[in-house]
């Protein structure tokens, strides 16, 4: 007995999304106050919060490497999602092409993060 339901891959796009849009609507605002703010005027954190050798430790660390890989990949679906969902908008109807471009892209940034952060070390 067969349904007329086709399965969707959907639900895993909008979860990556909504987690991702929750993580930038979180940290996003915070990382850009510590990173492109408080550090480089020296705001209520120390001159070398930011040294190479400290974030080199931090991303050496596993839970360091898993906030990294979560701020990369989680910002990088929710853009992708963004983006696809946008091209509607602007009069382009998305097809696979754009699916795969879009979607492929953040898939292919993931990857590579995961690499690189997996070569750094422990």
């Amino acid at each position: 007995m067969k349904s007329g339901l086709k399965r969707s891959n959907a639900p895993i796009f909008w979860g990556l999304f909504g987690a991702g849009g929750m993580f930038s609507a979180l940290f996003g605002p915070m990382l850009v106050f510590i990173t492109g703010i408080a550090v480089p005027l020296g705001l209520m954190l120390p001159a070398n919060t930011m040294s190479y050798a400290k974030m080199m430790a931090f991303a050496q660390n596993i839970i360091g490497k898993g906030f990294i890989l979560a701020v990369i990949a989680l910002f990088l679906w929710f853009a992708a999602h963004r983006i696809f969902h946008s091209l509607h908008e602007i009069g382009i109807h998305a097809g696979v092409g754009a699916k795969l471009l879009c979607y492929g892209s953040a898939f292919i940034a993931t990857v590579i993060s995961a690499v690189v952060l997996l070569s750094l070390g422990f």
